[in-house]
This record gives structure tokens, C-alpha cells and sequence, in this order.
């Protein structure tokens, strides 16, 4: 199992309910048909900064995550949104555990 985490530090704080629903609407979808996925999770921190995280099979299918969430950022016009690149940090997995979530 592979993780790749991308982070973005200087996002528009305006436009951060556009981003949360383009990714839920037009990212996820995409993700979900790739090879080897097995989860994507986006995280708002506050004050414009956002993280995500993708789990696949392997190495070689977390890096084809990079260039699918590189283009859907361009091809979403994102990129005044998101104005810095993204701090990317990517590695096998070692340990985990999941269990299945309580909803309210």
C-alpha cells in the first residue's frame, strides 16, 4: 500500500467551499476509476490550507494520482485558488489499521 500526501499552504480562503466541491464532484469520481485505489481523503486545516491524502495499490499508481490531481487543478481553474504548489510526500505505508466509522 502506497500513500501520497500533497499539501497546500496558500490557498484562496475565499474560494475554499468551491474547492471541497469540485474535488467531491469532479476529482473524486476520477480516482475512484484509477488502478489500485483504495481511498482519497481531503483535509481542510483553516486559513486557506488544505491537504490530501491518496492510498493505492502501489508506488507506480500514487504517482499517477500527482498528474491526475495536477490537471484537474488546471483544468478546474484552480490555480489562483491554489497559488502555490503543492508539498508532496509520498511512501509505502507500514502500519495502519481501519475500522468502519459510526455516522451520526
Amino acid at each position: 500500500m502506497h500513500a501520497i500526501i500533497r499539501r497546500y499552504e496558500a490557498s484562496d480562503k475565499i474560494r475554499t467551499s468551491e474547492i471541497i466541491k469540485k474535488a467531491q464532484d469532479r476529482l473524486l469520481p476520477r480516482l475512484s476509476e484509477m488502478p489500485g485505489f483504495a481511498g482519497y481523503y481531503l483535509i481542510e486545516a483553516g486559513n486557506g490550507v488544505f491537504s490530501s491524502v491518496g492510498i493505492f495499490d502501489s508506488q507506480i499508481q500514487a504517482e499517477e494520482f500527482n498528474g491526475v490531481a495536477s490537471a484537474w487543478v488546471r483544468e478546474e481553474n484552480l490555480q489562483t485558488a491554489l497559488v502555490e504548489p503543492p508539498r508532496i510526500t509520498s511512501g509505502n505505508v507500514r502500519v495502519h489499521q481501519t475500522r468502519e466509522l459510526a455516522t451520526a
